[in-house]
């Protein structure tokens, strides 16, 4: 993962979003936040400040921004992975100890883990190392954590003074529960890759020179499956309780009405009758 990203046929090379061809320069592959491969049905996003333990400092945010206009515009799954065995250490503390009221209230971190969250197709988080504050919550925004056995998962920030505000407190009770979830963000507790699988936190633990292949194995699995039925299976499920189930019905109404639908199910019987 990171610089030395060889695309498979049909792919284009790992390069810095915002490079040329782009609406905006962030600089050398090299000293890019954000580095992006694209191929037909995916893209694969590593964060590239390995100096930093991938620390997410704005220009790591912005070009988040600039991923997610990108796949809003034109849909596709995501891997997000980090560079140098490491997911994400947490948000620049740097930057972060600069911050004032207005800046919380900006939500520049949450804003974009949000938007992250609400891309059309899925996206499958590949935890490697640290995964901790703002890294941990950018990865409670993928549909999907797959993780290595050497991740280290939490949300320390009350040692810090601060509260995981960027996604923890409303998305980790979701994945592993209300009791699991406020034990993990008052205590401010790292959890191991064992712990995580174990509660729930991600579904798959792969050694570290495979796990990339496996994030491919999920997106391969998702590929072979309707796009329409896709997206519209990640809105139902994304939707608040109380759409439901009006929200399931408008979706199947649209897709019963698909050629693909009729395609699929056809296919699907002569095979049976064979």
């Amino acid at each position: 993962m990171g610089d030395d990203v060889r695309p498979e046929p049909g792919a284009t090379a790992a390069v810095p979003l915002g490079s040329e061809g782009s609406r905006a320069s962030t600089g050398s592959a090299s000293s890019s936040p954000l580095l992006v491969e694209r191929r037909d049905d995916r893209v694969i996003a590593t964060l590239n400040r390995p100096e930093k333990r991938n620390a997410i400092d704005q220009a790591t945010i912005d070009a988040l921004h600039l991923l997610c206009a990108e796949l809003e515009a034109i849909p596709r799954t995501l891997i997000l992975a980090g560079a140098g065995g490491v997911f994400a250490s947490g948000a620049d503390i740097a930057e972060l100890r600069e911050r004032r009221a207005d800046d919380a209230r900006a939500g520049i971190n949450a804003n974009a883990f949000v938007r992250l969250a609400l891309l059309p197709m899925p996206v499958i988080a590949a935890l490697d190392g640290y995964a901790l504050g703002g890294g941990a919550e950018l990865a409670y925004a993928a549909d999907i954590r797959i993780a290595t056995p050497a991740l280290k998962i939490g949300n320390p920030e009350t040692g810090l003074g601060i509260i995981a505000a960027a996604g923890a407190s409303w998305r980790l009770k979701e994945i592993v529960g209300d009791a699991r979830a406020i034990e993990l963000l008052l205590t401010g507790r790292t959890v191991t890759a064992a712990e995580a699988l174990e509660i729930g936190l991600v579904s798959e633990l792969h050694p570290a020179d495979e796990l990339l292949a496996a994030a491919h194995v999920i997106a391969d699995r998702i590929a072979r499956n309707d796009r329409a039925a896709t997206i519209a299976t990640k809105r139902v499920f994304r939707a608040p309780r109380d759409a439901h189930p009006a929200v399931d019905l408008e979706e199947q109404a649209v897709l019963f009405e698909s050629p693909e639908k009729f395609r699929r199910m056809t296919e699907f019987l002569e095979r049976k009758q064979k």
